[in-house]
């Protein structure tokens, strides 16, 4: 059955813009956002209340410039280091930070730098989130590729040389079901060494199918640990369910995945605690789960399609640099991904102390890489997530990293 969300029309019907407009102002028409659903699987972990306790407690303007150089000066940051790295009073010292994290960088991931690119295969959701551009009620071109034209997609991004892709969906279990996706992964396992993806969160077993599929790795972005906030953004669908969208990387891992990796939206709330809560969560992870590959990303909010209105909030470039820096010190292991919502001017200095990973040749719309990679003019297209603002293709951004005297890495993992 269809989540009752879902609006599978080209314009919204009298009665959908009544639910919309009931939704948006009316409270207690909406779900708990605290409370599992029938099909949700609860699991039994003590790291949410960890990341949650350290969160609540976290007031950053309490930290002052001592603070600041003893976290500096300690060679392995503990939470505490961790806090006053973001806070405010780091600001003066972000050069500091950014060469100790330069440093660290090298030292763990040596001069190289991880290019993938992305491949959405559906636009359709079922979620009401009302700054994402996919949201069921947004007037959007919906579209849903099939296993052929996937296929296709596959093909001409693999011809350009990557070895690494990440595959996205809107969250409409009714319309990309998890059958659905395993297929698509299976495909990408014939043109493809790495597969990720970035899908609506799942049980348990359905993760072991995915991994069983080809799967990898999985990310989740949490949006924002702020609860308050994600029940006022987040106003319907499966994906309002706070707490078992947190629980998505742990129930992955538990499937059987090899790496997770986890994220706010920066700017849907505070960005300090967010930053926070996102370092923790991974954190906490690596401990309980030794073994797991993890990793962080730190997209920033971009325009979305019928919402010009939609910008990053108190994030800029300089208070992202601080944070992509205190994610290297605090977790000197930990993967960092600089997405294609970044300028190429940052993207290309943030890889040189902070990031290890990249983006290159994307699009956020549906069906449009042979267009895109070929110039040929391709089928319709579904529109995209959002705005992308480093539109560099895959060969010239593999030539900027050489130029830039990194090594770029298209795989590093042999299966035998």
């Amino acid at each position: 059955m269809e989540n009752q969300f879902y609006v599978d029309s080209k314009h919204l019907s009298e009665s959908a813009l009544t639910k919309k407009h009931q939704l948006e102002n009316d409270p207690a028409s909406r779900t708990d956002h605290m409370a599992y659903l029938p099909d949700q699987e609860q699991i039994s972990s003590d790291i949410r209340e960890k990341v949650m306790a350290q969160t609540a407690d976290y007031d950053y303007s309490r930290y002052t410039a001592d603070d600041v150089r003893r976290a500096l000066q300690h060679e392995q940051k503990s939470v505490e280091d961790f806090k006053a790295l973001l806070s405010p009073a780091a600001a003066p010292f972000l050069e500091q930070m950014a060469e100790q994290a330069r440093l660290e960088t090298r030292k763990h991931f040596g001069n190289t730098v991880y290019l993938f690119t992305p491949l959405y295969i559906a636009n359709y959701c079922e979620n009401y989130c009302v700054y994402c551009g996919f949201n069921c009620y947004n007037d959007i071109r919906r579209m849903k590729l099939n296993m052929e034209q996937i296929e296709h997609e596959m093909q001409i991004i693999a011809e350009s040389g990557m070895e690494e892709i990440l595959i996205l969906t809107g969250e409409s279990r009714a319309k990309s079901d998890v059958k659905y996706i395993g297929e698509a992964c299976r495909l990408a396992r014939k043109y493809f060494r790495m597969v990720g993806i970035e899908i609506y969160p799942v049980n348990v077993e359905d993760y072991r199918y995915l991994h069983e599929c080809g799967v990898d790795y999985v990310t989740v972005f949490q949006e924002t640990y702020d609860t308050v906030k994600y029940e006022q953004l987040h106003l319907a669908g499966h994906k309002r369910v706070w707490p078992y969208r947190f629980e998505a990387q742990e129930r992955a891992l538990m499937g059987g995945m090899r790496g997770i990796a986890c994220s706010a939206l920066l700017g849907l709330s505070d960005f300090r605690k967010d930053a926070l809560a996102s370092a923790l969560h991974v954190y906490y992870l690596q401990r309980k789960y030794p073994h797991a590959e993890v990793s962080l990303s730190c997209p920033r909010l971009r325009p979305i399609i019928n919402n010009d209105a939609i910008n990053p909030q108190d994030v800029h470039e300089k208070e992202l640099c601080q944070v992509l820096c205190a994610y290297r010190l605090f977790l000197p292991f930990a993967g960092i991904t600089v997405s294609s919502r970044e300028s190429e001017s940052f993207r290309n200095g943030i890889v040189k102390i902070a990031a290890t990973k990249v983006s290159a040749g994307v699009s956020t719309g549906i069906g449009d890489h042979e267009s895109k990679y070929t110039g040929k003019e391709g089928e319709a297209e579904g529109d995209e997530q959002f705005e992308i603002n480093d539109g560099r293709s895959f060969t010239q951004m593999y030539s900027d990293m050489s130029d830039a005297g990194l090594q770029p890495v298209l795989n590093d993992y042999l299966y035998v």
